[in-house]
């Protein structure tokens, strides 16, 4: 497991593969959520970090929609994990969705198991909230940082952990998409 995370992201400048974009509206940022899953394997792990109302859950009907799930996907704020299975056309096979706002300690972590959510062999795994597990995160995954910074417009940045050559090809191709989509 991956050392503290406590909230506080890597520094973007540090990771070479980082990418920030701003997000206009909510339908854009379902629109790089969109974009994100088609870049999204197996294994993968995302972790939505951003304060209340920030967008984690848009991104994340964003990725769901893209990724063929027809349920109306919702912050498992009271369930603590949805598992949806991803439609046929899908990379993935899975999409395990995590909202760790109402967890108070590790012991929570072990009462839904954690451990197997964010090695997920068979699909991917969306974890908002990522501090309330900090001591227990993969070594590796896609940090998304989600900022408010006007009623509707947000600053998305995605962090790869460790930035290696398992997120740059994709991040890059991400970039291109997105640009070329102008979101």
């Amino acid at each position: 497991m991956a050392a503290e995370y406590g909230g506080i992201a890597p520094d973007p400048v540090v990771a070479v593969s980082a990418l920030e974009i701003v997000s206009q509206s909510p339908d854009a940022t379902v629109a790089i959520g969109e974009a994100l899953a088609q870049h999204l394997r197996n294994g993968d792990v995302v972790l939505l970090h951003g304060d209340l109302g920030a967008g984690k859950t848009t991104l994340a009907k964003g990725i769901a929609s893209a990724l063929g799930i027809g349920d109306v996907v919702s912050s498992p704020s009271f369930s603590l994990v949805n598992e949806y299975q991803t439609g046929p056309a899908a990379a993935v096979t899975h999409l395990y969705h995590l909202d760790l706002y109402r967890l108070r300690g590790e012991a929570d972590l072990a009462s839904i198991g954690f451990d197997d959510f964010v090695a997920p062999a068979d699909g991917v795994a969306l974890v908002e909230w990522p501090e309330r597990a900090a001591t227990a995160l993969p070594d590796r995954f896609l940090l998304i940082e989600i900022e408010t910074v006007d009623s509707d417009i947000r600053r998305v940045r995605f962090v790869p952990v460790p930035d290696d050559d398992t997120w740059t090809g994709r991040i890059e191709s991400l970039r291109t998409r997105l640009d070329a989509h102008g979101e």
